[in-house]
């Protein structure tokens, strides 16, 4: 698999979509069942918080090799408010919705990489990527 896999966000069946795509892309590069479930796990948070805060939006899943490793990257993509304030999002705790506060930074630990980029007004993107072991 070469290509991109482009999910569109624009409700909660499309949230369980992106989470099958992550799982079968992560078997195919044949991560562990555990790595398996973290890479579905920051998907579906991800494609979660595009539904929540910016009505739709795009999940991008691409193959990664480098120096012979294989990996995974996931792109969050949306078109919404944006993020005021990224270091707060960041927080464990932190929660605009009465959730837990979990989600980005337990995606964060969950990855090998992590990037917010966040306009307000204009959009979000995130970028997380997980290399096989």
């Amino acid at each position: 698999m070469t290509e991109s896999i482009v999910i569109n966000i624009n409700n909660e069946f499309d949230i369980v979509l992106a989470r099958q795509k992550g799982r079968e892309v992560s078997k195919e590069l044949q991560f562990g069942g555990v790595d398996q479930a973290r890479i579905t796990t920051a998907i579906s948070e991800l494609a979660r918080n595009i539904y929540l805060y910016a009505g739709s939006g795009q999940i991008t899943i691409q193959v990664l090799s480098e120096n012979g490793r294989k990996g995974i990257q996931i792109s969050a993509a949306d078109n919404g408010p944006g993020i005021n304030d990224i270091r707060m999002v960041l927080q464990d705790g932190f929660s605009t919705s009465g959730g837990l506060g979990a989600g980005l930074p337990g995606v964060k630990r969950l990855m090998d990489s992590f990037d917010i980029d966040s306009i307000p007004g204009t959009g979000t993107k995130i970028t997380i990527a997980k290399w096989a072991r």
